[in-house]
């Protein structure tokens, strides 16, 4: 039968059993973690979070719970858990009066990309707790265990939890917890596989270990909800990949295309959105347009035929159009002079502001303001003026026709065909 040195398993045994102590040091870091990684929630800081998990010491009595299990050592296993509900208590509570001091109306994406766990965390949560007994097993390679806190991220999810249930956000705080526990056990699997890999001693210890067994159990429970949703998130991205390529298609056709609304100097597409909650879509295209009477409806109609022909899925075409005055006097053209030769001709450079301007007339300096013969009468010429530009402007804005909305046929769809092709 495998065996191990008493006094290397004494070792073991001392080395987890400080770190499952709760003591100033820990209570210190979970504290000072917990407000950094909240206050980096509330500002949506990616970098402030980071550091709230280089900082929270979580995952050492996760490490000494894994040995505790593997042995069957209740006494070190309670220390290691009373350690760690201390310490996602205070945090909870913690993130809980910072949720309620902030009051934001809402929280930002920091926060919901810890609502929604998946088999992808479970996954990064196995390889981590493995790394992080393998550094406790190997000094050399403590120097992972940073990288590691990093990629499992134990503190965040408690804040986001705290954070939620500030707003009395149930069932977003209930997928933060579900966010830690598969965190919480997928250290501790992956802790209790990594010290089976590494000695026979410890697999047949782990064969025996009915904590063992329990701790396998409740991973394997995990996998109902995490793999329910990491199907949706399959589904969703699909969903998602398939309506942006049609959207795509279609933008580029009604743009590039020689069948479209006529004259591209007289129609200007400035938008193209897709309502999929209609059925059948329904394709909404926005243009600005010189000529009131285009599109036609015909040409309305043409395009939408086009489009169903080439993407095997019914849509309806709407187009709203605004017609658009171009107001503006004509002006003769310059007069060849050694300055608009040279403009015209030569490549202009961007200007450099930090640079003075050079001066390139050849003729004369520009006069004193005090010496302008017409700056006396400047401020009555604008007085004058200003009556005819605003009835100018009101002529423009009156000359303006409302935006329209020319509809094709709808067309009838089954609602079973229609799921269908877009599944």
């Amino acid at each position: 039968m495998a065996s191990i040195e008493p006094s290397k398993l004494d070792r073991m045994h001392r080395s987890f059993g400080r770190d499952a102590e709760l003591d100033e040091v820990f209570i210190v870091l979970s504290v000072g973690a917990g407000m950094i990684a909240t206050l980096g929630l509330l500002a949506n800081s990616p970098a402030v979070v980071i550091g709230a998990m280089v900082v929270a010491p979580w995952i050492m009595p996760l490490r000494a719970a894994a040995f505790a299990v593997l042995f069957g050592d209740i006494p070190l296993l309670t220390r290691s858990l009373r350690t760690l509900i201390v310490g996602v208590c205070a945090t909870t509570v913690l993130s809980i009066l910072l949720g309620r001091l902030a009051g934001l109306p809402q929280f930002g994406s920091e926060v919901a990309a810890r609502t929604s766990p998946n088999l992808l965390d479970l996954g990064i949560a196995l390889v981590a707790g493995g790394l992080a007994t393998y550094a406790k097993l190997r000094s050399d390679a403590v120097s992972s265990l940073a990288g590691t806190a990093i990629a499992v991220a134990l503190v965040p999810p408690v804040c986001v939890m705290g954070l939620l249930l500030s707003h009395a956000y149930w069932e977003e705080a209930l997928g933060a917890g579900l966010l830690f526990t598969t965190n919480l056990l997928g250290i501790l699997t992956g802790g209790l596989v990594l010290m089976a890999c590494q000695d026979s001693y410890f697999r047949h210890e782990l064969k025996r270990s009915h904590l063992g067994a329990a701790s396998f159990a409740l991973t394997g429970l995990l996998l109902i909800p995490l793999g329910t949703s990491f199907i949706n998130l399959l589904v969703q991205a699909r969903n998602e990949n398939t309506r942006e390529s049609v959207e795509k298609t279609i933008e580029q056709f009604l743009t590039s295309e020689t069948l479209t609304f006529g004259d591209k100097n007289k129609v200007d597409i400035e938008r193209v959105d897709i309502d999929w909650a209609q059925n059948p879509p329904v394709i909404r295209v926005i243009v600005r347009v010189a000529d009131p009477e285009r599109p036609t409806y015909k040409q309305v109609s043409a395009v939408q035929e086009e489009i169903n022909k080439r993407q095997g899925l019914r849509f309806r075409l709407v187009v709203q159009r605004t017609a658009v005055d171009i107001v503006g006097p004509k002006e003769q053209p310059n007069i060849q002079s050694p300055i608009s030769k040279q403009l015209i001709d030569s490549k202009i450079q961007p200007i450099d502001e930090t640079k003075p301007v050079e001066d390139m007339r050849p003729f004369r300096e520009v006069p004193q303001i005090e010496q302008l013969p017409f700056l006396d009468n400047m401020q009555s010429f604008e007085k004058g003026t200003k009556n005819e530009k605003e009835k100018s402007k009101e002529s423009n804005l009156n000359s303006t026709s409302e935006l329209e909305e020319i509809k094709a046929p709808e067309l009838p769809l089954d609602s079973q065909a229609a799921d269908k092709n877009l599944d």
